[in-house]
């Protein structure tokens, strides 16, 4: 079975898609992501789709699905490398990613995260 790879850089959290996403491999990136940010207090997710080339519907709700359970964990999420393409898509299939925060590139996708977190105090489910 395909797997993507979390890796930890820190506080945050790197997810880079390197393959076409199917049903099964985005639910399971959900829940391994929602356990690696408790299992690492993580607080925050960058989410690379720069190889991304086409997303249908129910993959681009479970990415929104995925930054709005980061959030819940107290974590923020940015997703960076969209494609013009990718962009399209979801607007005419109507997704919604009211809570996710792009980027163009994976450097300035850290610079938002890093710049949302400066601020942002810890929570006690991260820092206990």
């Amino acid at each position: 079975m395909d797997r993507i790879p979390i890796l930890k850089m820190g506080e945050f959290l790197l997810v880079t898609i390197q393959v076409d996403m199917h049903d099964r491999l985005a639910l399971s990136l959900q829940e391994e992501l929602a356990d690696a940010i408790v299992r690492h207090r993580s607080r925050g997710v960058l989410i690379d789709i720069s190889a991304l080339g086409m997303v249908d519907s129910f993959i681009g709700r479970v990415l929104g699905n995925v930054a709005a359970i980061t959030r819940i964990l107290a974590a923020e999420t940015v997703v960076v490398g969209m494609q013009p393409a990718v962009a399209i898509t979801l607007v005419e299939l109507g997704v919604s990613w009211q809570n996710v925060r792009t980027a163009l590139n994976v450097e300035k996708g850290m610079r938002l995260l890093r710049a949302s977190l400066s601020d942002a105090p810890r929570t006690l489910a991260q820092d206990g």
